[in-house]
């Protein structure tokens, strides 16, 4: 909580009393590509403000971000707003890809002798917690006739995990590209089973109610360069893996098979993928991973906001 409070500090610092647009971003997607692109500010200053940008390893931190009031957008999975709502994060949902169920899978070593998701009954299982992977492993277990008692969840960010499941502390690994596909290029990790038929593997785009509602235009822009961004992308894969690799740090090739693996379309928030949300938090609820019940909709960008 400190460092956030640090961000949130130095970014007043930085741009002391200007208008500015506080962005929350992973070390992949399509934010790190506007990023790249600086399409963002040059839109942006036409309207009196700024951009600072912030990264973050993952969707439940960057959401606490938001929480705290440090970052004003950002993008994260299905399963941390989940969370974050029910945390009390002032979050609004704008928007949202289209469903990319091949954009997160359930791995395990080359050599392992497991075959199937019924098989990891007992098993050491490694995650991160809250993150949209959480409900994959839920669903495939689900599907595989197993609770999720059934195995030992290990909670571990993304790095962390890549250790464990390296040196065979785990037995399996539920994660997310573009660690799946880097995972299996250097290690020859195998899928057990990916998002098909268990999840739609959403990504929504998120501003705070507070931000929303005082720079409505702003974040319009910004959804505005993201899709700009997101259609460049669509029709320049390996171009765009090129651009990703110097800051994510992974090979073009590898990127490029990731990005292959996303969807592409930004789509404004609907009451389907709202009502697809529920069913996430209703299922948490009821496996007593969720502090309390939450409904989804009191969190949709109302027409007009």
């Amino acid at each position: 909580m400190l460092s956030i409070g640090i961000v949130a500090a130095s970014v007043g610092a930085s741009y002391g009393q200007d208008k500015v647009v506080r962005i929350g971003f992973q070390k992949y997607g399509k934010l790190v590509l506007l990023k790249g692109r600086g399409t963002l500010e040059e839109k942006l200053k036409a309207l009196g403000y700024k951009v600072a940008w912030t990264e973050f390893p993952s969707g439940p931190p960057l959401l606490e971000a938001l929480n705290v009031g440090a970052i004003d957008f950002g993008i994260a999975g299905e399963t941390p707003p989940i969370f974050a709502q029910a945390a009390g994060a002032p979050l609004v949902y704008l928007a949202y890809d289209p469903p990319a169920p091949q954009g997160e899978a359930i791995l395990v070593p080359k050599d392992s002798a497991l075959k199937s998701v019924a098989e990891l009954k007992g098993k050491k299982v490694a995650l991160n917690k809250g993150s949209n992977v959480h409900y994959l492993l839920v669903k495939a277990l689900e599907k595989a006739g197993l609770k999720y008692t059934d195995i030992q969840p290990v909670f571990l960010a993304p790095s962390d995990a890549l250790a464990a499941f390296t040196r065979g502390a785990v037995d399996a690994w539920v994660i997310w590209d573009p660690y799946e596909a880097a995972a299996e290029a250097s290690t020859g990790a195998r899928i057990l089973a990916d998002g098909t038929g268990l999840v739609a593997n959403h990504q929504f785009y998120f501003s705070s109610k507070k931000f929303l509602a005082d720079n409505a235009k702003a974040v319009d822009v910004v959804l505005e360069a993201l899709s700009e961004a997101d259609e460049w992308t669509k029709s320049n894969i390996d171009a765009a893996a090129e651009q990703l690799a110097p800051s994510v740090g992974l090979p073009a090739p590898v990127l490029a098979v990731s990005l292959k693996r996303e969807s592409y379309g930004i789509r404004p928030i609907s009451d389907e993928v709202i009502a697809s949300q529920q069913r996430i938090a209703d299922t948490f609820l009821a496996l007593g991973l969720l502090p309390k019940a939450v409904t989804v909709s009191e969190l949709q960008r109302k027409s007009g906001s």
